[in-house]
């Protein structure tokens, strides 16, 4: 089985296909923990443009973060999952976040804008961006049906994996998933 692997990643790169297409896969191989639960799809898939609001009425999407590998955090205040999450998420911003890599969290539905700062405040979230997609236009068009949800873009703004549910996006399984997507 590992022959035909190698064989199939050899032929790939034979044939010109970049590190970025053969990145999945090697992502795949390093799924554990929490990471278990992240389905990488076998094609990229485009994501509809959809302006957000962030936390001051200023219009924003998540096509301002193209040209970076983006994990974008769809979550609620209410959310009970998400509080336990989103500091994980802080800590992979905090550790990964840069040129090439950003988190960005939306928060969905009903979120008043005070409730979100009280949410990050009691989290003690400090290094992410909060935008807001108040009548969950874009959370129903790519099909966000409960929370949280955790899309992983490739630089050009297309969903290249979703994790269902809550993760451990701090832990070092995903920053192994995540970094080996990236290269």
């Amino acid at each position: 089985m590992l022959r035909l692997l190698f064989a199939v990643i050899y032929t790939a790169l034979t044939f010109g296909a970049n590190g970025v297409a053969a990145a999945p896969a090697d992502a795949g191989a390093l799924l554990a923990g929490d990471m278990k639960k992240l389905v990488i799809h076998a094609e990229p898939k485009p994501l509809p443009e959809a302006t957000l609001a962030g936390l001051d009425d200023g219009a924003a999407s998540l096509s301002d973060w193209h040209g970076r590998w983006v994990v974008a955090n769809f979550w609620a205040t209410w959310c009970a999952p998400c509080r336990e999450e989103m500091p994980t998420l802080d800590r992979l911003a905090a550790e990964m976040g840069g040129e090439e890599f950003a988190v960005v969290t939306v928060a969905t539905g009903r979120n008043a804008v005070p409730a979100i700062r009280k949410f990050f405040d009691e989290a003690g979230v400090t290094h992410l961006p909060a935008l807001r997609d108040p009548k969950s236009a874009l959370a129903r068009q790519i099909g966000v049906m409960g929370l949280p949800v955790t899309l992983v873009l490739d630089p050009e703004g297309r969903e290249v994996a979703r994790l269902i549910g809550d993760a451990d996006w701090g832990s070092p399984e995903a920053m192994a998933v995540l970094r080996a997507m990236m290269h």
